[in-house]
């Protein structure tokens, strides 16, 4: 059995940057509002006919490929996650693969919205660990503003959601050596339909129409508040799950990486874990919630930032729609 290990991290964010202020310019809301509730400032939207889910996904796998001294020709297998990509068909795994030459090689497609890049990450840790495969690229990219209802009626979701991509390189080690220690997936359909898209679905008769985009159907839906209520309790359960599993506690991580849902969630997390301020790392505030890409950005930027070092213990956690939570626990 081989161990799993981070060699190499990447992001990208658009260039667009969207204050507060200026969708208080085309929504009734204000700086005070957004912060109070989500602890976001600003955040990334894509310029059309520049950015896609694609291009970012590129200079992100670029920059972790770069980090970690491997050439594209090096890697077995992408595992990319989103929700949304840049066709309905095919999957952006395979794009990602033929902008950089890797053709030939597997391509995943993960959707699993914000836990989408854990659940990767534990699929391409599995493949690593039973050596089928030596150096695997992990992908989370999203284009969310595209799809945002920018009105009054939707401003609860308008001013979360944002644009990015994240990449990690994951490569084989041996068992004693550091990198990933575990991984843990989770999921309850029973609230599907309390964070949602619901058109078009294939279900249907006719798949889309002028009738089913004028309805709220085809405009994401979230619960916010049931939401909130169980992202509380999941992250906290999954993180102590992982530190269980591995026979650790909370005083032993030295930074937790949650998924940038929601800064207060964050922070309620912070407080149960009773994880001081250098011990949690959040960009929400900068870039809002760009689902699947949060972590892996999240995760390059403290990287670069150096508030990671080798030998840290490191703890990724998310909650998303599905309802899906999912942690994994690695030594860097």
């Amino acid at each position: 059995m081989k161990r799993s290990r981070i060699v190499g991290t990447g992001h990208f964010v658009p260039e667009q940057v969207v204050t507060n202020d200026d969708l208080a310019k085309i929504i009734d809301t204000n700086n005070e509002w957004i912060v109070e509730r989500t602890g976001i400032r600003e955040r990334r939207w894509f310029t059309p006919g520049k950015d896609t889910v694609t291009s970012m996904s590129v200079e992100a796998s670029k920059m972790a490929l770069k980090r970690a001294g491997l050439s594209h020709k090096e890697i077995d297998l992408i595992v990319f996650a989103t929700i949304t990509p840049d066709y309905f068909v095919p999957g952006n795994g395979v794009l990602l693969q033929r902008e950089l030459g890797m053709q030939g090689i597997g391509a995943i497609d993960i959707r699993n919205a914000c836990s989408g890049f854990i659940y990767s990450l534990s699929v391409a840790d599995q493949f690593i660990k039973t050596c089928m495969y030596k150096n695997i690229l992990v992908v989370g990219a999203e284009i969310q503003s595209s799809a945002l209802d920018k009105s009054d009626e939707g401003r609860s979701s308008a001013v979360i959601f944002a644009d990015g991509a994240g990449a990690v390189v994951l490569s084989a080690v041996e068992s004693e050596q550091p990198g990933i220690l575990s991984t843990h997936l989770h999921a309850d359909g029973d609230y599907a339909e309390e964070l949602y898209l619901k058109d078009p679905g294939s279900s249907r008769e006719i798949r889309l129409s002028p009738e089913i985009i004028d309805q709220p159907s085809f405009k994401m839906f979230m619960n916010g508040n049931t939401v909130f209520k169980h992202a509380v309790v999941r992250f906290r359960e999954v993180i102590l799950e992982a530190l269980e599993f591995n026979q650790l506690k909370a005083d032993d991580i030295d930074l937790l990486i949650p998924h940038q849902a929601n800064l207060r969630i964050s922070n309620f997390i912070q407080e149960k874990m009773g994880l001081p301020d250098h011990k949690v790392f959040n960009n929400i505030m900068y870039y809002g919630n760009t689902t699947a890409a949060t972590i892996p950005i999240a995760l390059s930027e403290a990287w670069e930032q150096g508030r990671i070092k080798e030998g840290d213990l490191i703890c990724l956690a998310a909650f998303g729609s599905g309802f899906t939570w999912a942690s994994a626990l690695l030594r860097w």
